[in-house]
């Protein structure tokens, strides 16, 4: 099935966030996608799944113009999505996740398990994808979980599947076995459009890359393009993609963990009996794929979770159950993991927003009253030290785009004293010209003797900024590797497996 889209247009309101663009995906072809955040990817695939209706412009089937209301539209017509967030019902099993919507009864009102079943059989030993239809989905692996999805599109009969950043919550093992189903998906006539930022990946796995820029595209090339191309066909200009450090030169123990475990109210355990230290001079990089106790370590070292068992201490001193203030007063700058949520105030202005954990103190405050001049100074300092593209102070943080908005937190975290820098996921969801921003500023912490530590679920970025690289798995750290370890042994201990180095040598940290 040939899919072209002519001239697809989507406005809100005075923003165009899709201008005419045109699109051709021919049969077993992967197309991959690539754009920065804002870019206008996920609205054109949202009108291609009939989420979002076009203003102008028009989508051809084999030729023929169509027109989709409804993801049903879409689905019927041969195209098929798979979600960056699953769409999965966790307590269902494979076969009743895939049956969902398009249930057929019997006589007597009994769903047609064992047809389902069948075809979850088939289409799995068809294209390798290894799926018992009886498993519960909370019972398996994200991996696992992302084929469910792809065979209820295939079980629908897609002939177009669109991947939506689809190694966002893989291992590198995993990832490969993905690569792996989307060439034999290929090879049967399946067309994939793969919407990534990973340019490494997208070069492995693309047959032809579109580049999106403020809803227009901007270029088409072939894999065989540099990632420096690809990132300033993004970006509209050159980019810096290597970190360029010098090498760590580790100071004093600054942050001492010993013993860490956190559960939650229910009483599971998210980090269990973590052990390691941070000195000055360096970064220590968390590896692993999200959800593997990771968010409830940083918040846990920022007072945030209390803590169940252990110590936490920084320069000598005892912070385990100190507050969050008291954290921060002792030298802890803290870039959380989502930055709407938890680090920003949305309605709040710029300049707010860059003195939110030091409004009381001078010279932004005298007793009860705000001296509102120095907070204006302090943020028109900021923003040009951090390059924060706003039109004022005064414009609501909320306003900002996602770099920008960081920007802001890295403005006020850094802005004061301190001795610890932990960052959550500092790059996420950011575009690579702002991914370049971050990483030299961590990177200019190290230097200034801060102690780094980094939690980050891609690899690229741990390997980039890390001087050493520990590895969380279902709340424990696995191992502690060099940044020079191969990505199957980090995939390897990302996936449970055991530290044989640590075995052989009788070596923890």
């Amino acid at each position: 099935m040939e899919l072209e889209l002519k001239g697809i247009t989507k406005r809100f309101g005075s923003l165009v966030a899709n201008d005419h663009i045109d699109l051709t995906v021919a049969p077993g072809q992967v197309h991959a996608l690539l754009g920065e955040n804002g870019a206008g990817k996920s609205t054109l695939m949202n009108v291609l799944y009939g989420l979002l209706q076009p203003d102008e412009g028009q989508i051809l089937i084999d030729g023929r113009q169509t027109r989709f209301q409804t993801p049903k539209d879409a689905i019927n017509t041969g195209i098929g999505m798979v979600h960056q967030h699953f769409m999965l019902v966790p307590v269902f099993t494979v076969a009743e996740n895939v049956i969902l919507g398009i249930e057929e009864t019997r006589q007597f009102g009994l769903l047609e398990r064992r047809r389902i079943q069948n075809s979850v059989r088939e289409i799995s030993r068809r294209y390798g994808l290894d799926v018992d239809p009886d498993a519960l989905i909370e019972n398996l692996p994200v991996g696992i979980q992302q084929r469910v999805e792809i065979i209820k599109a295939l079980v629908r009969n897609a002939k177009v599947l669109i991947l939506d950043e689809p190694t966002s919550v893989l291992t590198p093992a995993e990832t490969e076995d993905l690569f792996r189903i989307i060439k034999e998906l290929k090879a049967g006539g399946t067309s994939i459009i793969f919407i990534s930022h990973k340019l490494k990946e997208v070069q492995a796995i693309a047959d032809t890359i579109t580049v999106l820029r403020r809803g227009q595209v901007v270029g088409q090339t072939s894999p065989s393009a540099t990632e420096d191309q690809l990132a300033a066909l993004m970006v509209g200009r050159d980019v810096q993609l290597v970190v360029s450090k010098d090498p760590a030169k580790p100071g004093e123990v600054v942050l001492e963990v010993d013993g860490m475990t956190v559960t939650d109210l229910d009483g599971r355990i998210w980090v269990n009996d973590v052990v390691f230290s941070v000195r000055a001079g360096e970064i220590l990089g968390v590896a692993g794929v999200q959800g593997n106790g990771q968010t409830e370590l940083c918040e846990a070292l920022m007072g945030l979770r209390p803590t169940a068992a252990g110590h936490v201490s920084l320069n000598g001193q005892d912070l385990t159950h100190a507050t969050p203030r008291q954290r921060l007063r002792a030298g802890v700058a803290y870039v959380p993991e989502d930055r709407t949520e938890d680090g920003l105030v949305g309605d709040f202005s710029v300049s707010e927003n860059a003195v939110l954990d030091m409004y009381y103190k001078k010279p932004y405050a005298s007793g009860i009253n705000l001296n509102l001049s120095a907070i204006e100074k302090n943020a028109t300092d900021r923003i040009v030290e951090f390059d924060v593209r706003t039109q004022s102070p005064d414009t609501p943080v909320g306003t900002l785009s996602g770099g920008n908005q960081q920007k802001v937190i890295l403005a006020r975290e850094l802005g004061r004293e301190h001795r610890l820098l932990i960052a959550s996921q500092p790059t996420r969801g950011l575009d690579v010209g702002s991914i370049e921003f971050v990483h030299k500023r961590i990177v200019q912490q190290r230097d200034r003797g801060v102690a780094v530590l980094i939690v980050s679920s891609e690899l690229d970025e741990i390997y980039a900024l890390a001087d050493r690289i520990a590895v969380m798995y279902e709340g424990r750290i696995t191992g502690f590797r060099p940044p020079t370890v191969p990505v199957e042994e980090l995939g390897r201990l990302m996936a449970g497996g055991a530290d044989e180095e640590a075995v052989a040598t009788g070596a923890g940290e």
